[in-house]
């Protein structure tokens, strides 16, 4: 892959993540790479980075799409600068997004709730697949 289709790549995945419960982990990740570029360097790529994210966090619902596609594009751009002054980075973050894609397959955390007759919530640390449906009523009902 080019410096230009990792960083398009990685840009995506970062704004994904930035609206996880797992975005300090990438976060720290991050850290790490930006290093590569010295520390001042890396302290002026993670304030564009945690600016970006309170950007995303920020917008209303409505408005999240498009900010979104902003922030990937901005974030793509960054990256791309980035990696062509460091070109040693680009395995690693490679690296970050196979890990952060591999946490998403699936193979994370699961949650099975079965015979519950007086609670209505449900807490996953990760994606909960619906397919046969969520179905409420009294427990009298389903007898």
């Amino acid at each position: 892959m080019s410096i230009v289709d990792v960083a398009g790549v990685g840009a995506a995945a970062l704004v994904t993540e930035m609206a996880k419960s797992t975005w300090e982990s990438v976060r720290d990740a991050l850290a790490r790479l930006f290093r590569r570029g010295g520390e001042e360097s890396a302290e002026q790529e993670l304030q564009l980075i945690d600016s970006a994210r309170q950007q995303l966090l920020g917008s209303a619902a409505g408005e999240r799409g498009s900010v979104e596609q902003q922030l990937r594009s901005e974030l793509e751009m960054q990256l791309v600068v980035f990696l062509r002054k460091n070109p040693d980075a680009v395995q690693e973050l490679q690296d970050l997004i196979d890990q952060v894609k591999g946490a998403d397959d699936g193979a994370g955390a699961r949650t099975s709730v079965h015979h519950i007759t007086e609670s209505m919530v449900v807490v996953s640390g990760g994606d909960i697949n619906a397919s046969g449906g969520f179905h409420y009523r009294a427990p009298e009902q389903s007898r």
